[in-house]
């Protein structure tokens, strides 16, 4: 965990999934985790980051195609990962997608972005949505936001009463035990950038032509709330902190670390899935004289 208070840089033996994972019980984000740390990182910092990342290229396409190879054999037992990205506006979702996610076959990929809800998705339970956009097996499925906007925006904007707020963080852990039980492995990251710095990158949009484009005029008004956000992150990463799908905060101010460290995450918890190849269901002496007898 990137705790304000302990050192933040280790060997790169050291798993993320422990440096990074949010500890159990109460958590305060502002006060706990540093937006600007680095745990685990093996290089010297930016200047190496291009090389670092480019570096765990061949075991994240390795270990995301014998994902993907488990469902042509049998998909109605292959396994399947969830990548769940959140963070406030400029926090990098966008950017993980495209410089770590972006590394494996796109074919593998099951991409969805959770915007305001339609008038067809308000008229169901907050999670129906949210199902319907789960990873099918072989997949790694990412979530640009997720079902967690129901228990953030909706409390910060105080669209739903306080009641239903804590209804949710109980049936958001139901979900995800039901989900993780089905074959699919959740990894919860949250991108953790600090209130500067996203001052920083919003002015940036602005004055870059190419970036402007990224930029809304509503997330000046998000970004006013930011200790309000911060808070209800808070209480998000305490109530919805379980051994079946824990979270993981990730420090966000250096995008080249972010990149890193979730590419990094995902291939320790396709490792700890020892995925296989899958075996082949034929006679393999006799599909090579079958071949051979091809003609040359």
């Amino acid at each position: 965990m990137a705790k304000k208070d302990k050192k933040t840089d280790s060997s790169e033996a050291e798993s993320l999934l422990e440096l990074l994972r949010v500890p159990s019980g109460e958590v305060d984000v502002l006060r706990d985790f540093d937006p600007r740390a680095t745990p685990g990182y093996p290089g010297k910092g930016k200047k190496d980051a291009d090389e670092e990342l480019e570096a765990l290229d061949p075991e994240l396409s390795d270990l995301q195609e014998r994902l993907y190879a488990a469902s042509t054999v049998d998909d109605m037992k292959a396994p399947s990962v969830l990548l769940i990205l959140q963070g406030l506006d400029t926090a990098g979702k966008g950017g993980v997608i495209r410089h770590a996610v972006g590394m494996v076959d796109p074919q593998g990929i099951q991409l969805a972005s959770f915007k305001r809800p339609t008038e067809e998705e308000l008229a169901h339970d907050f999670l129906w949505r949210i199902e319907k956009q789960l990873p099918k097996p072989g997949k790694l499925g990412i979530f640009d936001r997720s079902q967690y906007e129901d228990v953030l925006i909706q409390r910060v904007e105080q669209f739903a009463p306080p009641e239903e707020i804590e209804r949710r963080y109980g049936a958001i852990n139901d979900f995800e035990a039901r989900v993780a039980e089905s074959g699919t492995k959740i990894v919860k990251c949250f991108l953790n950038v600090s209130r500067g710095e996203q001052r920083g990158r919003l002015m940036t949009r602005l004055e870059d032509p190419e970036k402007l484009y990224k930029y809304n005029p509503g997330d000046v008004n998000t970004a006013s709330k930011f200790d309000a956000y911060m808070e209800a992150y808070s209480i998000a990463l305490t109530r919805c902190n379980t051994e079946i799908a824990p979270w993981y905060v990730i420090p966000s101010d250096r995008k080249w670390y972010r990149n890193w460290a979730v590419a990094k995450l995902l291939i320790e918890t396709m490792r700890e899935m020892e995925l296989g190849w899958p075996a082949a269901d034929f006679d393999i002496a006799t599909e090579k004289a079958r071949v051979s007898a091809l003609p040359e």
